[in-house]
């Protein structure tokens, strides 16, 4: 799918999120576990193996694990997984974590040539002493564990990136897919939560550019006494506000997911001066089966998965953009 540019007004509405987040908690109430939330539209798609193995008695572990898969695979997504956009190089490096209800944690970083980083970041959990692997050792790590080499390049990717090298031009817009994380909670019916957390990073980053998605506490953190939470946006500004880690505390300290989300926001933005252009939004899962999401600009969006409810949320916002303008 060809990108879509835009180009944006100067600007910002302030207290344009207010109505949408009173609006938001009055209708998301407690839901019965199982619950499975990711991040963006293609949550929708995502959530559908993950609630199969949950509906089955299946654990959250496997449910994000296998929720993921969907989008590392799918070529159309130029965020996530095979098809994913290049680095300035032209050269496909992905990031992934994934968190269970124990407070173990594995995740790969700049790996290369492998499909599915989620699953190289659960053995890396399960089999290594480590937390996180990067580079050419975690691809080595992952072809010794039986995963195959592949060409994580598209016709479609290749294609775009011939095009970006005409300007060169490396700027992340807001709400547009060079950077979108899919990120994943679920908990299942033992009352476990888990996490998992994938991308390909921002399109034609430099080469060896890490974002916050394979950092525990950045782009993913779970602590199964209390909730879980994932991130998704510019990596950079996750990394140096410890954002999903902030969340969980919050729930910690008896703030709803909802108000969790808010208040690291509300965090980042007084941290982070340059807010205005770019997007950070956050989803958060409690032990309860509450659930909440947040983000810096509206067009943040969240699929949800329970037993009465398969939708595509969107969330509520600190900030209105104005209208863009297609060219």
């Amino acid at each position: 799918m060809k990108r879509r540019r835009f180009i944006r007004n100067s600007g910002l509405i302030l207290g344009a999120g207010a109505i949408d987040l009173d609006i938001f908690e009055r209708n998301a109430p407690k839901a019965d576990k199982p619950v499975v939330i990711s991040t963006w539209n293609f949550g929708l798609e995502v959530n559908k193996p993950a609630w199969k193995i949950l509906q089955s008695g299946g654990s959250a572990l496997d449910a994000v694990e296998s929720g993921a898969w969907v989008a590392e695979s799918d070529i159309t997504n130029s965020s996530v997984g095979r098809g994913g956009s290049p680095d300035r190089d032209g050269i496909v490096t992905l990031d992934a974590s994934i968190m269970d209800h124990l407070g173990n944690a594995g995740s790969v970083a700049a790996i290369e040539n492998i499909e599915h980083p989620v699953s190289v970041a659960r053995l890396v959990m399960e089999k290594t002493p480590h937390v996180m692997l990067v580079g050419d050792g975690a691809r080595r790590f992952a072809i010794e564990n039986g995963f195959p080499e592949v060409d994580l390049m598209t016709e479609q990717s290749r294609r775009s990136y011939l095009e970006w090298l005409k300007t060169s031009r490396y700027k992340p817009v807001i709400n547009i897919e060079n950077h979108d994380t899919l990120g994943i909670l679920a908990l299942d019916s033992r009352g476990n939560l888990s996490g998992a957390c994938t991308t390909s990073g921002l399109a034609y980053k430099m080469h060896g550019r890490v974002g916050d998605s394979p950092v525990i506490g950045a782009g993913l953190y779970v602590d199964n006494d209390y909730g879980a939470a994932v991130c998704t946006g510019l990596g950079e500004v996750m990394l140096k506000n410890l954002s999903s880690f902030l969340v969980v505390e919050m729930m910690r300290n008896k703030k709803s997911p909802q108000k969790a989300c808010q208040i690291a926001i509300e965090r980042l933005i007084s941290k982070t001066p340059g807010y205005g252009d770019l997007q950070v939004g956050i989803v958060a899962l409690n032990k309860k089966g509450e659930y909440g999401a947040y983000a810096i600009h509206n067009g943040f969006t969240f699929a949800l998965r329970t037993q009465d409810t398969e939708k595509i949320f969107a969330a509520p916002f600190k900030y209105q953009l104005p209208p863009r303008t297609e060219h």
